[in-house]
């Protein structure tokens, strides 16, 4: 890799050991993919935050970090943590795990880091431009960057997003190169997708067939923001899907793809099919929405079909802390409240410890939730859309 004098000196140790350390990942990684240089990146997003995730070596390579002085050079968020950071008493999460947690976020935040703990750091504040270089972890927020706002991030580790936060640049190599965000399969949409969970459907479909590859679709209608993060994030989990383009909707779809392409259909026989495949469970004792985390949209559709009624188990909403402030202000989370459900900020299902609070049967929309969960947090998941999910729920 070419580095510039400032780089060399950093790799040099003339910097202090933490940049060192940090520029020494980096041009490994830049070795390994033959990148030519580094870039410099506008944000970034850290994964490896949750306790449950990164126990106790996590803990400390973050605490040493922070206290040798490791300072962040770029707008840099989180990845949700393992728990509501206000709300973790009045919700039922272990004392000794919030104890770490606590410990984890007072590390990330010393080093100058927005412990803004979200998935969708698109929704809260850290919204990139068209073609910007970034270096963003979490499977989902990559997929939804790099496809449906068109930046240009690879899907980092926590340890190299770290490090590009506190150097302020990323190796240039992979989806940073325009010639490697070519379509290469083709799915045609032969089925209506009128719901959430439905594009959650084809996205844990689609990603068993794409693999790592970088899927075209054509057929798909219509779709808002909501459904393509709900359509990027189940790629993600089912396969490790990082970049994908919808015919029409997506800013690159025209521009990267040829013909040729390997071709898979998805009609109603294989949505019915995906539906029955991550159904493991029924009768939840828990529904949990947000993931990837809430919209105000998403939000505010789970409080209209809430007024005025009362679940007799418990919903979760999980989002940012940015979206409930919202969700506050407008009135939707004393309407969710008052009906006995909860928008949970700073953490979602994925990450927090809920096998240990005694949920063992979990309702979700998310194609990705029903993916990771059996493994996760050894649930058994029941895969609807919201309307029927709440209906299970109701008294």
């Amino acid at each position: 890799m070419e580095l510039t004098k400032q780089e060399e000196s950093i790799l040099n140790g003339e910097h202090g050991d933490v940049l060192e350390r940090q520029m020494r990942l980096l041009v490994r990684l830049g070795e390994i993919y033959n990148a030519d240089k580094m870039i410099p990146v506008g944000s970034v997003q850290v994964a490896g935050v949750s306790y449950k995730s990164i126990g106790d070596p996590g803990l400390d390579f973050l605490e040493d970090i922070a206290s040798k002085g490791g300072k962040v050079r770029v707008l840099t968020y989180l990845n949700p943590a393992g728990m509501d950071m206000k709300d973790w008493k009045e919700l039922g999460f272990p004392k000794d795990f919030a104890e770490k947690q606590i410990r984890i976020m007072r590390a990330f935040g010393d080093m100058g880091i927005n412990t803004t703990a979200t998935c969708t750091p698109y929704l809260a504040g850290n919204l990139p431009r068209f073609r910007e270089h970034i270096a963003w972890s979490e499977s989902s927020a990559v997929s939804f960057a790099n496809s449906v706002i068109g930046a240009r991030t690879n899907r980092e580790g926590g340890p190299s997003a770290l490090a590009s936060a506190l150097l302020g640049v990323t190796p240039n190599y992979g989806l940073h190169l325009e010639e490697n965000r070519k379509a290469t399969i083709r799915i045609n949409v032969n089925t209506e997708l009128k719901t959430s969970s439905d594009f959650g459907a084809l996205g844990y479909w689609a990603g068993k067939h794409a693999k790592n590859g970088i899927p075209f679709f054509k057929g798909i209608r219509d779709a808002n923001t909501d459904e393509l993060k709900f359509l990027g994030a189940a790629m993600a989990a089912s396969g490790a899907v990082a970049l994908y383009h919808v015919s029409g909707l997506t800013p690159e779809a025209d521009s990267q793809v040829g013909g040729g392409l390997e071709t898979f259909d998805f009609g109603d026989k294989e949505k019915k099919e995906t539906y029955e495949t991550l159904n493991t469970g029924q009768n939840p004792d828990i529904a949990i929405l947000g993931c990837p985390h809430a919209s105000i949209r998403e939000i505010a559709y789970v409080a209209s079909l809430l007024e005025g009624k009362r679940l007799g188990k418990p919903l979760w909403i999980c989002t940012s802390r940015a979206m409930k402030q919202l969700a506050d202000n407008l009135g939707y989370t004393l309407k969710i409240r008052k009906a006995g459900g909860r928008i949970v900020a700073d953490t979602c299902m994925v990450v927090s410890p809920i096998e240990e609070m005694g949920y063992k049967r979990t309702g979700v929309n998310s194609g990705k939730a029903a993916n990771y969960l059996p493994g996760f947090c050894k649930q058994e998941v029941i895969f609807r859309d919201v309307e029927k999910l709440v209906e299970e729920l109701l008294v």
